[in-house]
Protein backbone atom coordinates (compact mmCIF):
# COMPACT_ATOMS: atom_id res chain seq x y z
CA UNK A 1 0.00 0.00 0.00
CA UNK A 2 1.41 3.35 -1.08
CA UNK A 3 1.14 6.13 0.72
CA UNK A 4 0.83 9.99 -1.18
CA UNK A 5 3.50 12.17 0.66
CA UNK A 6 1.63 15.42 -0.19
CA UNK A 7 -1.37 14.85 1.82
CA UNK A 8 -0.57 16.43 5.20
CA UNK A 9 -2.82 14.39 7.07
CA UNK A 10 -0.91 11.07 6.50
CA UNK A 11 1.82 12.34 8.62
CA UNK A 12 -0.65 12.04 11.42
CA UNK A 13 0.29 8.81 13.00
CA UNK A 14 -1.33 6.97 15.98
CA UNK A 15 0.92 7.77 19.09
CA UNK A 16 1.98 5.55 21.35
CA UNK A 17 2.14 8.23 24.01
CA UNK A 18 -0.79 9.59 23.66
CA UNK A 19 -1.46 10.13 27.24
CA UNK A 20 1.11 12.87 27.13
CA UNK A 21 -1.59 15.12 25.27
CA UNK A 22 -4.78 15.05 28.06
CA UNK A 23 -7.60 13.78 28.35
CA UNK A 24 -9.77 12.70 24.81
CA UNK A 25 -12.33 15.71 23.94
CA UNK A 26 -14.15 14.50 20.72
CA UNK A 27 -13.78 11.91 19.05
CA UNK A 28 -15.25 9.27 16.01
CA UNK A 29 -14.59 6.17 16.82
CA UNK A 30 -11.79 4.79 14.25
CA UNK A 31 -11.77 8.05 12.14
CA UNK A 32 -10.43 10.88 14.62
CA UNK A 33 -9.71 11.80 18.25
CA UNK A 34 -8.65 15.34 19.58
CA UNK A 35 -6.69 15.94 22.59
CA UNK A 36 -6.81 18.27 25.33
CA UNK A 37 -3.94 20.39 23.77
CA UNK A 38 -5.14 20.26 20.30
CA UNK A 39 -3.33 17.02 19.10
CA UNK A 40 -5.72 14.98 16.76
CA UNK A 41 -4.99 11.52 15.31
CA UNK A 42 -6.60 10.35 12.40
CA UNK A 43 -5.86 6.26 12.30
CA UNK A 44 -5.93 5.01 8.73
CA UNK A 45 -9.27 3.31 8.37
CA UNK A 46 -8.72 3.78 4.74
CA UNK A 47 -6.00 3.01 2.51
CA UNK A 48 -3.89 5.71 0.45
CA UNK A 49 -2.82 5.06 -2.54
CA UNK A 50 -0.86 6.49 -5.37
CA UNK A 51 -2.38 7.79 -8.93
CA UNK A 52 -1.53 4.37 -10.50
CA UNK A 53 -4.78 3.02 -12.30
CA UNK A 54 -4.88 -0.10 -14.22
CA UNK A 55 -4.38 0.36 -18.05
CA UNK A 56 -7.99 -1.79 -18.89
CA UNK A 57 -10.16 1.36 -17.31
CA UNK A 58 -8.67 3.62 -20.09
CA UNK A 59 -7.93 7.11 -17.87
CA UNK A 60 -4.77 8.44 -16.77
CA UNK A 61 -4.16 9.71 -13.59
CA UNK A 62 -1.96 11.81 -12.00
CA UNK A 63 -0.92 14.56 -8.49
CA UNK A 64 -0.48 17.96 -8.82
CA UNK A 65 0.20 20.45 -5.92
CA UNK A 66 -2.01 23.46 -6.70
CA UNK A 67 -1.17 25.41 -3.70
CA UNK A 68 2.17 25.14 -1.89
CA UNK A 69 2.06 27.93 0.90
CA UNK A 70 -1.09 25.65 2.28
CA UNK A 71 0.15 22.58 0.58
CA UNK A 72 -3.19 22.16 -1.42
CA UNK A 73 -3.15 19.70 -4.14
CA UNK A 74 -5.20 17.78 -6.64
CA UNK A 75 -5.23 14.60 -8.31
CA UNK A 76 -6.39 14.38 -11.92
CA UNK A 77 -8.62 11.92 -13.72
CA UNK A 78 -8.36 12.20 -17.73
CA UNK A 79 -10.22 9.45 -19.73
CA UNK A 80 -8.72 8.62 -22.86
CA UNK A 81 -11.13 8.44 -25.33
CA UNK A 82 -12.65 11.77 -26.92
CA UNK A 83 -14.98 11.66 -29.47
CA UNK A 84 -16.22 15.10 -29.49
CA UNK A 85 -12.96 17.48 -29.05
CA UNK A 86 -11.87 18.79 -25.21
CA UNK A 87 -13.52 17.63 -22.06
CA UNK A 88 -16.27 19.38 -19.41
CA UNK A 89 -14.38 19.42 -16.30
CA UNK A 90 -15.58 18.24 -13.01
CA UNK A 91 -14.30 19.94 -9.70
CA UNK A 92 -14.83 17.49 -7.11
CA UNK A 93 -14.19 18.14 -3.11
CA UNK A 94 -14.28 14.31 -0.93
CA UNK A 95 -16.61 13.51 1.83
CA UNK A 96 -15.29 13.00 5.76
CA UNK A 97 -17.30 15.84 8.07
CA UNK A 98 -14.50 18.17 6.80
CA UNK A 99 -12.21 16.69 9.47
CA UNK A 100 -11.32 13.50 7.84
CA UNK A 101 -10.83 12.31 4.15
CA UNK A 102 -8.52 12.22 1.66
CA UNK A 103 -8.31 12.47 -2.63
CA UNK A 104 -5.57 9.60 -2.08
CA UNK A 105 -8.42 7.35 -0.40
CA UNK A 106 -8.62 4.10 -2.36
CA UNK A 107 -12.20 4.90 -2.32
CA UNK A 108 -12.44 7.80 -4.04
CA UNK A 109 -9.98 6.91 -6.15
CA UNK A 110 -11.39 4.35 -7.43
CA UNK A 111 -15.18 5.66 -7.37
CA UNK A 112 -13.45 8.72 -9.39
CA UNK A 113 -11.81 7.10 -12.34
CA UNK A 114 -14.90 5.03 -12.83
CA UNK A 115 -16.79 8.71 -13.19
CA UNK A 116 -14.06 10.14 -15.69
CA UNK A 117 -14.61 6.92 -17.57
CA UNK A 118 -18.26 6.61 -17.98
CA UNK A 119 -19.02 10.41 -18.00
CA UNK A 120 -16.62 10.84 -20.21
CA UNK A 121 -15.34 14.35 -18.45
CA UNK A 122 -11.78 15.17 -16.65
CA UNK A 123 -11.94 15.60 -12.86
CA UNK A 124 -10.15 17.43 -10.22
CA UNK A 125 -10.39 15.76 -7.20
CA UNK A 126 -9.51 18.51 -4.80
CA UNK A 127 -7.31 17.97 -1.32
CA UNK A 128 -8.22 20.47 1.13
CA UNK A 129 -7.11 21.33 4.24
CA UNK A 130 -9.24 19.78 7.33
CA UNK A 131 -10.53 20.99 10.69
CA UNK A 132 -10.23 20.80 13.60
CA UNK A 133 -6.53 22.42 12.50
CA UNK A 134 -8.28 24.45 10.06
CA UNK A 135 -12.05 25.18 10.70
CA UNK A 136 -14.66 26.21 8.78
CA UNK A 137 -13.96 28.37 6.64
CA UNK A 138 -10.78 27.20 5.63
CA UNK A 139 -11.91 24.06 2.71
CA UNK A 140 -14.23 26.59 1.59
CA UNK A 141 -11.19 29.21 0.76
CA UNK A 142 -9.11 26.21 -0.79
CA UNK A 143 -12.01 25.50 -2.76
CA UNK A 144 -11.79 29.15 -4.15
CA UNK A 145 -8.12 28.86 -4.70
CA UNK A 146 -8.56 26.01 -6.60
CA UNK A 147 -10.36 28.11 -9.01
CA UNK A 148 -7.45 30.46 -8.80
CA UNK A 149 -5.29 28.13 -9.89
CA UNK A 150 -7.72 26.51 -13.10
CA UNK A 151 -7.91 30.27 -14.06
CA UNK A 152 -4.56 30.44 -14.03
CA UNK A 153 -3.94 27.34 -16.08
CA UNK A 154 -5.93 28.29 -18.65
CA UNK A 155 -4.86 31.44 -18.81
CA UNK A 156 -1.26 30.21 -19.61
CA UNK A 157 -2.28 28.07 -22.34
CA UNK A 158 -3.76 24.79 -21.25
CA UNK A 159 -0.48 22.95 -22.14
CA UNK A 160 -0.11 20.42 -19.20
CA UNK A 161 -0.50 17.22 -19.79
CA UNK A 162 -4.36 17.04 -18.20
CA UNK A 163 -5.23 20.66 -19.46
CA UNK A 164 -4.89 19.54 -23.47
CA UNK A 165 -7.77 17.78 -22.86
CA UNK A 166 -9.70 20.44 -20.61
CA UNK A 167 -12.92 22.48 -21.85
CA UNK A 168 -12.52 25.48 -19.76
CA UNK A 169 -15.63 26.32 -20.71
CA UNK A 170 -17.90 23.61 -19.41
CA UNK A 171 -16.75 23.21 -15.77
CA UNK A 172 -19.41 21.33 -13.04
CA UNK A 173 -18.64 21.26 -8.98
CA UNK A 174 -19.00 18.18 -7.34
CA UNK A 175 -18.34 16.35 -4.29
CA UNK A 176 -20.39 13.95 -1.61
CA UNK A 177 -21.31 14.74 2.15
CA UNK A 178 -18.93 17.46 3.41
CA UNK A 179 -17.25 17.86 -0.20
CA UNK A 180 -20.68 18.59 -1.38
CA UNK A 181 -21.20 21.00 0.81
CA UNK A 182 -18.36 22.85 -0.02
CA UNK A 183 -19.39 22.44 -3.67
CA UNK A 184 -22.95 24.10 -2.64
CA UNK A 185 -21.08 27.36 -0.56
CA UNK A 186 -19.04 28.03 -4.15
CA UNK A 187 -21.72 28.12 -5.88
CA UNK A 188 -23.80 30.28 -3.33
CA UNK A 189 -20.62 32.81 -3.83
CA UNK A 190 -20.93 32.25 -7.62
CA UNK A 191 -24.17 33.02 -7.53
CA UNK A 192 -24.24 35.56 -4.99
CA UNK A 193 -21.70 37.85 -6.35
CA UNK A 194 -21.76 36.78 -10.40
CA UNK A 195 -20.44 39.80 -11.60
CA UNK A 196 -17.01 40.32 -9.70
CA UNK A 197 -16.40 36.48 -9.06
CA UNK A 198 -17.16 35.90 -13.22
CA UNK A 199 -14.87 38.72 -13.84
CA UNK A 200 -12.03 37.76 -11.61
CA UNK A 201 -12.50 33.98 -12.63
CA UNK A 202 -12.73 34.62 -16.67
CA UNK A 203 -11.93 32.68 -18.96
CA UNK A 204 -13.41 30.15 -16.71
CA UNK A 205 -17.10 29.25 -17.37
CA UNK A 206 -19.04 27.07 -14.87
CA UNK A 207 -22.33 25.45 -15.56
CA UNK A 208 -23.69 23.07 -13.04
CA UNK A 209 -23.23 21.91 -9.42
CA UNK A 210 -23.84 17.93 -8.40
CA UNK A 211 -24.23 17.44 -4.98
CA UNK A 212 -24.32 13.63 -3.85
CA UNK A 213 -25.52 13.25 0.11
CA UNK A 214 -24.89 16.47 0.96
CA UNK A 215 -23.63 17.35 4.65
CA UNK A 216 -25.66 20.10 6.00
CA UNK A 217 -27.69 20.13 9.86
CA UNK A 218 -29.13 22.00 11.95
CA UNK A 219 -30.80 22.44 16.03
CA UNK A 220 -33.85 21.36 15.13
CA UNK A 221 -34.10 17.16 13.80
CA UNK A 222 -35.20 15.91 11.00
CA UNK A 223 -37.52 12.70 10.77
CA UNK A 224 -34.74 11.14 9.36
CA UNK A 225 -31.68 12.08 11.95
CA UNK A 226 -34.41 11.09 14.37
CA UNK A 227 -35.95 7.92 13.30
CA UNK A 228 -33.58 6.46 10.93
CA UNK A 229 -31.91 3.38 12.11
CA UNK A 230 -29.79 1.55 9.35
CA UNK A 231 -26.10 0.45 9.04
CA UNK A 232 -25.24 4.03 7.67
CA UNK A 233 -21.66 4.77 7.89
CA UNK A 234 -23.00 8.53 8.90
CA UNK A 235 -24.81 8.48 12.65
CA UNK A 236 -26.14 11.84 14.10
CA UNK A 237 -23.22 11.30 16.78
CA UNK A 238 -20.90 11.20 14.29
CA UNK A 239 -22.39 14.18 12.50
CA UNK A 240 -22.63 16.29 15.54
CA UNK A 241 -19.02 15.77 16.77
CA UNK A 242 -17.91 16.79 12.90
CA UNK A 243 -20.15 19.87 13.18
CA UNK A 244 -18.69 21.03 16.39
CA UNK A 245 -15.28 20.11 14.69
CA UNK A 246 -15.41 22.18 12.01
CA UNK A 247 -17.82 25.30 12.75
CA UNK A 248 -16.59 28.55 14.45
CA UNK A 249 -15.59 28.75 17.78
CA UNK A 250 -19.48 29.10 19.51
CA UNK A 251 -21.14 28.64 16.40
CA UNK A 252 -24.22 26.25 16.51
CA UNK A 253 -25.82 23.57 13.62
CA UNK A 254 -27.67 27.01 12.64
CA UNK A 255 -24.94 28.75 11.72
CA UNK A 256 -24.82 29.39 7.51
CA UNK A 257 -22.25 27.00 6.60
CA UNK A 258 -24.27 23.87 8.16
CA UNK A 259 -27.80 24.70 7.97
CA UNK A 260 -28.30 26.72 4.55
CA UNK A 261 -31.88 27.46 5.09
CA UNK A 262 -31.30 29.15 8.32
CA UNK A 263 -32.20 32.26 9.15
CA UNK A 264 -28.66 33.68 8.31
CA UNK A 265 -28.00 32.05 5.28
CA UNK A 266 -28.18 33.91 1.95
CA UNK A 267 -31.76 34.18 0.81
CA UNK A 268 -32.04 32.11 -2.28
CA UNK A 269 -34.20 34.54 -4.17
CA UNK A 270 -31.78 36.83 -3.96
CA UNK A 271 -29.22 34.49 -5.99
CA UNK A 272 -29.06 32.70 -9.64
CA UNK A 273 -27.27 29.23 -8.75
CA UNK A 274 -26.12 27.16 -10.85
CA UNK A 275 -28.12 24.22 -12.40
CA UNK A 276 -27.78 21.67 -9.41
CA UNK A 277 -28.62 17.68 -9.39
CA UNK A 278 -28.51 16.51 -5.74
CA UNK A 279 -28.29 12.54 -4.89
CA UNK A 280 -29.75 11.75 -2.32
CA UNK A 281 -29.60 8.10 -0.41
CA UNK A 282 -33.22 6.66 0.87
CA UNK A 283 -31.44 5.16 4.23
CA UNK A 284 -29.21 8.29 5.12
CA UNK A 285 -30.13 10.31 7.90
CA UNK A 286 -29.68 13.00 5.87
CA UNK A 287 -32.25 11.72 3.56
CA UNK A 288 -35.05 14.42 4.85
CA UNK A 289 -32.55 17.70 5.03
CA UNK A 290 -31.62 16.95 1.62
CA UNK A 291 -35.16 16.91 0.37
CA UNK A 292 -36.22 19.87 2.02
CA UNK A 293 -33.06 21.97 0.83
CA UNK A 294 -34.44 20.78 -2.93
CA UNK A 295 -37.72 21.91 -2.22
CA UNK A 296 -36.30 25.29 -0.76
CA UNK A 297 -34.01 25.65 -4.35
CA UNK A 298 -37.33 24.81 -6.13
CA UNK A 299 -39.46 27.24 -4.46
CA UNK A 300 -36.96 30.05 -5.02
CA UNK A 301 -36.91 29.73 -9.07
CA UNK A 302 -33.54 27.79 -9.12
CA UNK A 303 -32.94 24.92 -11.48
CA UNK A 304 -32.74 21.90 -9.24
CA UNK A 305 -33.23 18.02 -10.15
CA UNK A 306 -32.57 15.32 -7.53
CA UNK A 307 -32.35 11.41 -7.20
CA UNK A 308 -33.73 9.64 -4.13
CA UNK A 309 -31.45 6.04 -4.46
CA UNK A 310 -33.87 3.31 -2.81
CA UNK A 311 -32.03 0.76 -0.36
CA UNK A 312 -28.76 2.34 0.83
CA UNK A 313 -27.17 4.59 2.86
CA UNK A 314 -25.02 7.28 3.13
CA UNK A 315 -21.83 7.16 0.95
CA UNK A 316 -22.73 3.92 -0.05
CA UNK A 317 -21.20 4.78 -3.83
CA UNK A 318 -17.74 4.74 -2.00
CA UNK A 319 -18.00 2.61 1.12
CA UNK A 320 -20.58 -0.15 0.12
CA UNK A 321 -19.46 -3.41 -1.81
CA UNK A 322 -23.09 -5.08 -1.28
CA UNK A 323 -25.04 -6.15 -4.89
CA UNK A 324 -27.39 -3.36 -4.13
CA UNK A 325 -24.76 -0.52 -3.68
CA UNK A 326 -22.93 -1.60 -6.84
CA UNK A 327 -26.23 -1.37 -8.93
CA UNK A 328 -27.21 2.05 -7.22
CA UNK A 329 -23.38 3.26 -7.96
CA UNK A 330 -23.74 2.47 -11.80
CA UNK A 331 -27.09 4.45 -11.73
CA UNK A 332 -25.60 7.37 -9.81
CA UNK A 333 -22.83 7.23 -12.50
CA UNK A 334 -25.41 7.33 -15.30
CA UNK A 335 -26.93 10.12 -13.51
CA UNK A 336 -24.38 12.44 -13.64
CA UNK A 337 -23.29 11.24 -17.20
CA UNK A 338 -26.38 12.64 -18.28
CA UNK A 339 -26.40 15.96 -15.99
CA UNK A 340 -23.06 16.91 -17.46
CA UNK A 341 -24.43 15.95 -20.86
CA UNK A 342 -27.80 17.36 -21.65
CA UNK A 343 -28.34 20.20 -18.36
CA UNK A 344 -29.58 22.94 -18.81
CA UNK A 345 -31.01 22.33 -22.37
CA UNK A 346 -33.66 19.42 -20.18
CA UNK A 347 -36.25 20.70 -17.67
CA UNK A 348 -35.82 19.33 -13.78
CA UNK A 349 -36.79 15.67 -13.33
CA UNK A 350 -37.11 13.74 -10.00
CA UNK A 351 -36.42 10.32 -9.92
CA UNK A 352 -37.07 7.31 -7.08
CA UNK A 353 -33.89 4.71 -8.05
CA UNK A 354 -36.18 1.12 -6.68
Amino acid sequence: MAAITMDPSLSRQVGKDSHQHGAVVEEIHGLIKVYKDGHVERPQIVPCVTSLLPSDLGVTCGDIVIHKLTNIWARFYVPAVRCHGKLPLLVYFHGGGFCVGSAAWSCYHDFLARLAAKAGCLIMSVNYRLAPENPLPAAYEDGFKAFLWLKQEAVSGASEWWSRACNFSSIFLAGDSAGANIAHHLSLRLGSNRASEATALKPLVFKGTILIQPFFGGEARTHSEKQMVSPSVLSLTASDTYWRLSLPYGANRDHPWCNPMSKGSIKLLELRLLPTMVCISEMDILKDRNLEFCSALASAGERVEHVVYKGVGHAFQILNKSPLAQTRTLEMLSHINSFITRWPLDPPTHHDCR
